[in-house]
């Protein structure tokens, strides 16, 4: 059979031992951090988490320039600790969500703020705020051998101003509640990502911004704002 046309590459995340992580699907989880669901007019004693999905292709490496979106006139970082997964599983317990697991990076999940809150007060979809180009940049994939994602700093500068501060220990759906809780839905792959939430902090960046997330034991990952796409 003769294709019509060839198909797009698979996206490769580098990984900190020499290999490259096939993404597959990426699972973006909402409000996990309080301080973040009331700054965003949401009360979290009310409202649990949730989650929504990306394409693999919105993801783009450490060091990138990533274009101003189009339709937008408030672009918003969330910087995320992110969950790769290394084994298949459908509605696993907390007690046994961390043999998924094949490591853990730094991302942002970058936001059309204004669409989505657009999207979020009509009851619609949050996909054109969220599942944008170049919107999930992802650092190096750490193996989970020895890392406690369980707590450690979390943070995000913007050209050397801090925005963000927070720990890990302050996710209200920890690691593996989140695994547990995604695979209620799906049947988890090797290749999904899971953005585990940001603290709160968030704010909007301009062409030229160059911002730095970090987490404690898995290093940085910086961006650069660039002009939007031809």
């Amino acid at each position: 059979m003769t294709l019509t046309f060839e198909p797009q590459p698979p996206v490769l995340a580098p990984t900190t031992d020499g290999k490259a992580f096939p993404v597959r699907r990426i699972f973006c989880i909402g409000r996990n951090y309080a301080a973040h669901a009331r700054e965003m007019g949401r009360d979290p004693d009310r409202e649990p988490p949730f989650f929504f999905t990306a394409w693999a292709e919105t993801v783009v490496p450490d060091g990138s320039v990533i274009a101003y979106p189009q339709e937008t006139a408030n672009y918003h970082y969330e910087i995320e600790l992110v969950v790769a997964i290394g084994r298949s599983g459908r509605e696993v317990s907390t007690d046994d969500a961390m043999s998924l697991v094949y490591g853990y990076a730094v991302g942002l999940d970058m936001t059309r703020r204004d669409l989505q809150l657009v999207a979020r007060d009509a009851g619609r979809p949050w996909d054109t705020g969220k599942n944008v180009e170049q919107s999930k940049p992802l650092g190096p994939i750490h193996p989970a051998a020895g890392i406690d994602a369980s707590k450690g700093a979390i943070t995000l500068t913007v050209n050397g101003d801090r925005k963000q501060t927070g720990d890990l220990s302050e996710l209200i759906w920890s690691v593996p509640e989140v695994i547990a809780h995604v695979s209620r839905f799906y049947r988890l792959e090797p290749g999904d990502l899971i953005y585990t939430g940001t603290p709160a902090g968030v704010g909007a960046v301009v062409q030229g911004d160059v911002l730095v997330g970090a987490i404690a034991g898995l290093g940085e990952l910086t961006v650069t704002i660039g002009p939007p796409a031809a």
